[in-house]
């Protein structure tokens, strides 16, 4: 290539670049001039060099003279009032937002690039006016924050109602208020697949379709399941094809003149484990115009029908629970009906058995287990000068003073455990005087066994005991004039038998036998009237102390022994070390009574029993010992159990003869316990012989009393 060549190939290829700066520096020019944002440059003085079209139109003033001119006049940014650019952090923009005043003094926020030395002690300013966004925004937010309130104050008002037409009512009423909508209503889907609007909002030009039922052929079954899965529908245009209405149910809503619809469903779920069942529909109509439905108001009405199925559950739930109540008032009142017939039918058998009983001369009572009078009749009132209104609710305690009832309360405490009991006792009437009475307790028990209460039945026995005093200060008289010769007339007979005196024939021997074991038996029989009179008139003054029931028992069982030997039966003891509190002699007595008995009504080879235990504890009765006397002999009937302890009764009345007893024995035994307040009683079951059994404190319950 020649000097000449080369030097055009140069001087082409330095036009080329130069055309090409020529076009790059137009096309910069041009989109700097054309630029949507603000682009200005500033020197290092802060001061604008130059500046685009939308610059000046932000700043308010043309290109001329906004050249040279400060940037802090327009500028409120930190940066603008630097005296220089040297603070400019170096190959970094800043950026940040910043208030721009016009020359007008018209302010707009705008965002900001500031890029250090885009040329030599040149920077570059780009501004992006962000006012109308800023005021979208906020407009935004002041619509957001309407819509909550709206919102809130609708969902308030439904949640502060339980009842449903009021909720429905509210519904539709702010929806039609807030949508600005012409007619707002709630369909509800009936169990046939009809339905009908049961709550509707509507303005006054258009019809309104409150209470029309529509046919199932409006709102088919395959519609019905697709809303209960969620669907919802916002048709602009009812007549647009692209709706995809059918015609015959375009011409359907022309005739309520609906030109634009807004529908969303209405669901429940009964529970977990079903599906979601579609109540109804809550719909928006627009009539004077279409109408293109925003996601505010879609959103609006979902949330205001997902409350109406809320409240729903609430208004079925307390639909139930006033059914609930309703029947359980029913149910309430049934039962105060019955109550008040047994009340009514209660008070006429009180009154009934009232006016029986207070014609009777006896005192009957009912006690509760507290010991309290639960009845009594009008003999209360004559005999202690106490109504049965004053005596009701009273302790026994109350009623009858301390000393009566300490007589009493070993009995009660007796029939209170479950056990029936007759016993004496003396009480004070009204005028001070004194009665004696024979009370039986008998108890009262529930179902369950449980002991309730006792009844209670005194019976005046003054007169018997007065001729039974009589009877017995006459026995015990004659006793004691009789005792003496008595005695003389066995010792002669003793004598007699000797043979000291002279020899009698066989037949003088017999008789003399006779006599002296009648004599015997006088002997006896006067001296155990002695001893039961000394009892029953509290001569006789028990020494009680700890006793030990072993002692008691071996001392008796050897007392007895030689009788027992000659008789041929087998006497067996079971003593037990437990200590009771009495008189030792006179237990003593008692128990040899009851071996007596036991071993005269044995069988030759028989065996008679003595045994002592501790008895049950039990909560009514304190603890206590019992002693058993148990026989193999012929027994004796139910009838007379009781009786035997009775003077003078026996079984058989020949028996006294025949074993020599006196009648009196069981009678003295029944004295002597009491007398430590003890129990006696016997049990017998005829041919397999008898118990009898007592019982006497022990040593620790004596030392509690």
């Amino acid at each position: 290539m020649s000097k000449n060549s080369s030097k055009q190939l140069k001087q082409s290829g330095a036009k080329k670049i130069k055309h090409q700066r020529r076009i790059h520096k137009r096309l910069i020019k041009t989109l700097f001039q054309n630029a949507h944002d603000a682009i200005a440059l500033i020197d290092d003085r802060l001061c604008f060099v130059d500046m685009n079209t939308a610059a000046c139109d932000l700043l308010g003033l043309p290109r001329k003279q906004l050249k040279g001119q400060a940037i802090s006049t327009f500028i409120t940014a930190e940066f603008a009032r630097q005296p220089k650019s040297g603070n400019f952090p170096p190959a970094q923009s800043l950026m940040g937002e910043l208030l721009v005043s016009s020359s007008a003094q018209i302010q707009k926020e705008v965002e900001y690039t500031l890029t250090p030395n885009v040329f030599p002690h040149c920077h570059l300013l780009q501004l992006r006016d962000i006012s109308q966004r800023r005021e979208s925004m906020q407009a935004e937010l002041r619509q957001q924050k309407q819509r909550v309130e709206l919102f809130s104050e609708v969902t308030l008002k439904i949640r502060q109602s339980l009842q449903l037409k009021e909720i429905l009512h509210t519904t539709v009423t702010e929806v039609q208020r807030i949508l600005k909508a012409d007619r707002v209503l709630i369909y509800h889907v009936l169990p046939d697949g009809t339905g009908k609007t049961i709550s509707e909002a509507v303005l006054p030009d258009y019809p309104a379709l409150m209470d029309l039922e529509f046919p199932q052929e409006v709102f088919p079954q395959e519609y019905q399941q697709l809303y209960a899965q969620g669907r919802v529908r916002a048709i602009a245009n009812v007549h647009d094809p692209a709706a995809g209405l059918a015609d015959c149910l375009v011409e359907f809503v022309d005739q309520f003149q609906i030109k634009a619809k807004l529908i969303v469903p209405i669901v429940q779920n009964l529970n977990a484990n079903s599906q979601n069942q579609l109540w109804g529909l809550l719909i928006a109509h627009q009539c004077d115009s279409v109408r293109h439905w925003v996601d505010f108001e879609l959103e609006l009405m979902q949330q205001l029908a997902d409350q109406i199925s809320i409240a729903l559950s609430q208004a079925q739930l307390l639909e139930r629970l006033e059914d609930v109540v309703a029947a359980r008032t029913a149910e309430l009142q049934e039962e105060i009906n019955v109550r008040k017939q047994a009340e009514a039918a209660l008070r006429e058998s009180e009154e009934q058995l009232r006016l029986i009983t207070n014609a009777l001369p006896v005192l009957i009572a009912y006690v509760d287990d507290r010991q309290q009078y639960r009845f009594n009749n009008q003999a209360y009132q004559d005999w202690l000068g106490q109504s049965p209104q004053e005596i009701y609710g009273c302790h026994l305690h109350q009623v009858w003073g301390e000393d009566c009832y300490q007589r009493m309360q070993v009995h009660v405490k007796t029939a209170l455990s479950g056990q029936a009991v007759n016993y004496e006792n003396d009480i004070v009437l009204k005028d001070g005087s004194w009665r004696s009475v024979d009370v039986t307790y008998i108890p009262h028990l529930d179902d369950e066994k449980m002991v309730k209460g006792f009844f209670a039945l005194s019976s005046d026995i003054s007169d018997r005991k007065a001729i039974e005093r009589m009877k017995d200060e006459f026995i015990s008289i004659v006793s004691h004039e009789l005792r003496t010769p008595l005695t003389s007339l066995h010792s002669a007979l003793k004598i007699l038998a000797t043979g000291r005196l002279g020899s009698l024939s066989s037949e003088g021997q017999q008789m003399l036998g006779i006599a002296d074991d009648s004599t015997e038996r006088l002997v006896r029989l006067v001296n155990n009237v002695l001893d039961l009179q000394r009892i029953e008139f509290g001569k006789a003054i028990l020494e009680c102390q700890a006793c030990s029931a072993a002692n008691l028992t071996i001392q008796a069982a050897e007392a007895m022994q030689a009788m027992a030997q000659q008789q041929e039966v087998t006497l067996v003891k079971q003593p037990q070390d437990i200590s009771v509190w009495a008189d030792a002699d006179y237990i003593l007595q008692a128990l040899t009574n009851l071996l007596s008995n036991a071993i005269k009504f044995s069988s030759p080879g028989g065996t008679v029993w003595l045994t002592v235990e501790q008895a049950p504890a039990s909560t009514n009765l304190p603890p206590e010992v019992v002693f058993r006397v148990r026989d193999e002999g012929p027994g004796i009937p139910a009838d007379q159990l009781e009786r035997i302890f009775e003077r003078f009764q026996q079984v058989d009345s020949s028996d006294s003869r025949k074993k020599g007893g006196t009648g009196l024995g069981l009678t003295i035994c029944r004295k002597i316990i009491e007398q430590h307040n003890g129990r006696i009683w016997a049990e017998s079951t005829p041919g397999c012989g008898s118990t009898f059994s007592f019982t006497l404190p022990t040593l620790d319950s004596a030392n509690i009393s």
